[in-house]
């Protein structure tokens, strides 16, 4: 298979709502993957009746970017982690969707299709999803001034698993992952945290993702690590976060336990619990009038994240 130029953007359609919008994208790496090695693990898409987008298997990690319409950039982007479980990504409803309502904001956005985690492709599968939201990071930063953006407003979003990984890069950024990590910061501007799993502990762990990450039986020093609430410091970025009291995939004290650290440490963040909406609801969560995405917006525009 021919490899794609490190900067080299593809064009390709994709399907959501009833019509096709042409986006690009581009790979997250040049050459061999770190963190990888040869297997017969290939990726797999599949198309749910409802018209949903599962990916698994991801082996060539890459950003889908989504622009605003000309002339609305503010130059603040967001990079958007779905989530799954680490066993798969909502790639719509947790990604592309998502992204278009932020191009509304003026905000661009840049859908992350991550490595999950994976013995067969990874000498260390719990290190790769992390190492895929790093080198976004990077990238977007390097490529600020192609998508006039300015590097000090680039922030994670994540869904689910894809907020727990979104909480790791905001809470463990002064360590890069990886062999040679360089110099380039991957700290994130700010968070926003959609019904994350945050914490490992037995008590508010979601099982599925930990032990896809960790494994069934992982050393009480990487629970400890991968458990974000433990994780925060005063230079933790500014975090927003949503999730339903009736949640019973990931317990709602996951995000309770994020803001009670922010609070400790002096980090900036702002909450908002719905009483209803169960888990995964993307971006309407039906028991209420009330939008997420409104409350986002306002958050943004209160940091100054929304002016040019």
């Amino acid at each position: 298979m021919k490899k794609t130029p490190f900067f080299g953007l593809l064009t390709f359609a994709v399907l959501t709502a009833g019509r096709v919008a042409a986006q690009q994208t581009f790979p997250l790496y040049t050459g061999t993957v770190p963190d990888s090695k040869p297997s017969a693990v290939q990726e797999t898409s599949l198309t749910l009746p409802n018209g949903g987008v599962r990916i698994s298997n991801v082996v060539q990690p890459n950003l889908t970017v989504f622009l605003p319409p000309a002339g609305t950039a503010n130059g603040t982007a967001v990079i958007i982690c779905p989530g799954g479980g680490y066993t798969r990504l909502s790639i719509d409803s947790e990604g592309y969707d998502v992204a278009k309502r932020l191009n509304e904001m003026g905000v661009t956005a840049f859908v992350l299709k991550y490595r999950l985690p994976n013995d067969q492709s990874q000498p260390d599968k719990s290190i790769a999803p992390l190492l895929d939201a790093q080198q976004a990071l990077r990238l977007v930063r390097q490529q600020a001034a192609k998508y006039s953006l300015n590097p000090e407003r680039i922030g994670i979003m994540g869904f689910s698993a894809g907020g727990h990984l979104a909480a790791t890069a905001g809470t463990q950024f002064a360590r890069p992952v990886g062999a040679n990590p360089g110099s380039e910061s991957v700290r994130p501007a700010f968070l926003v945290l959609m019904y994350p799993v945050i914490s490992f502990n037995d008590t508010l762990r979601h099982a599925g993702s930990r032990d896809n990450l960790l494994g069934k039986t992982p050393m009480p020093a990487l629970v400890r690590q991968y458990s974000n609430e433990l994780q925060v410091s005063a230079q933790t970025p500014p975090t927003f976060l949503v999730h339903a009291q009736d949640d019973r995939t990931v317990p709602v004290n996951n995000s309770i336990v994020f803001y009670q650290a922010c609070l400790r440490h002096g980090v900036a963040a702002e909450m908002h619990l719905y009483p209803k909406g169960g888990h995964g609801f993307g971006l309407n969560n039906k028991t209420t009038k009330d939008l997420w995405t409104d409350r986002l917006r306002n958050w943004f525009d209160a940091n100054g994240w929304l002016t040019k």
